[in-house]
């Protein structure tokens, strides 16, 4: 019988990280200023590990390419989600991503990086940037230039439970205050268009690529909020934000015993908060915050049993 692949996340420290991911998950964070938590990553800057089972110690794109059966079909050479959980203690740079035909000519073979964000938690006030207002790429290029960021970007106060899908091409950047869940294609190529004019502790400031991220913005460009599908079964409410090529990106707030189908192709599953457990024929598994997990692919049927709250992904 298939086990879930229980993994241990990856920390990265970032200028703008912060605590919450201890203060908040109760992970051990290696310093201050740790922004990211790689929660389920299969990328070579950051892989996840399993811990549980016959599989403990491997990393996860090495069971992607020895063990493709755990996955079912897919066309990827390489595992190709990314989740995260962000902390911005500080805003982060703005940036934006390229497609993946422009990762794989410029960012040697790269995927591209179409990302969504799921709000777990925003300071009162908390602002991200979503989309600009420049008309063509000579005026991107010229308020850029100018540095009419005001002018140029658009802003978007946050509350939790809010979702933003954000496709390649998009200007954007989390506002300090803001916790989020991410869910993204498997890459770290971000092309960063202004940082606020920051310096490290050497007095350096972080390298900018204009050039690519002019080239790659998508114009026009303007942010429109949508409504989404919920499904209310026995047991849980389920919110689906997100379905395209990339990804599926759905909420599962259980409140009972709710009861999931088989699948042929894996489930990742991300606890942002309370606990239960998850049952599949007679084999019983404990869930809390801050676990992320994979059902395989012909897990079979499962029931998830508790008070909780996961986003759950696939492609």
């Amino acid at each position: 019988m298939n086990e879930p692949l229980f993994l241990t996340p990856v920390f990265q420290e970032r200028i703008w990280g912060g605590t919450k991911l201890n203060t908040i998950f109760g992970y051990d964070i290696p310093n201050d200023k740790t922004g990211e938590c790689w929660a389920v990553s299969g990328h070579p800057n950051g892989q996840s590990i399993v811990h549980n089972g016959k599989y403990a110690g491997q990393k996860l794109n090495d069971l992607w390419v020895d063990h493709a059966e755990l996955f079912g079909d897919s066309e990827s050479d390489v595992f190709p989600l990314l989740t995260k959980i962000l902390d911005a203690s500080d805003d982060l740079s703005v940036q934006v991503h390229p497609d993946d035909a422009y990762a794989r000519e410029f960012e040697n073979g790269e995927l591209g990086k179409t990302e969504c964000w799921y709000i777990i938690d925003a300071e009162p006030g908390a602002t991200l940037i979503y989309g600009h207002h420049a008309q063509s790429r000579e005026e991107l290029r010229s308020m850029i230039d100018h540095g009419q960021w005001d002018e140029l970007l658009t802003k978007i106060e946050v509350k939790p439970g809010d979702f933003f899908y954000v496709p390649s091409g998009t200007i954007h950047a989390l506002g300090a205050g803001i916790l989020v869940l991410e869910t993204q294609q498997s890459s770290d190529t971000t092309y960063r268009v202004y940082d606020y004019d920051r310096k490290d502790a050497n007095g350096n400031g972080r390298e900018l690529h204009l050039e690519k991220a002019i080239d790659v913005t998508t114009i026009p460009q303007s942010y429109t909020g949508g409504a989404y599908e919920t499904d209310r079964l026995d047991g849980v409410t389920i919110t689906k934000f997100v379905s395209n090529s990339f990804f599926t990106v759905e909420k599962w707030d259980v409140d009972g015993v709710a009861n999931f189908a088989d699948r042929d192709r894996y489930t990742i599953v991300s606890i942002l908060s309370g606990e239960g457990k998850l049952n599949n024929a007679d084999q019983q598994y404990p869930l809390k915050k801050g676990d992320h997990f994979i059902i395989p692919a012909k897990f079979g049927d499962y029931t998830i049993e508790g008070t909780l709250t996961t986003i759950s992904s696939w492609e």
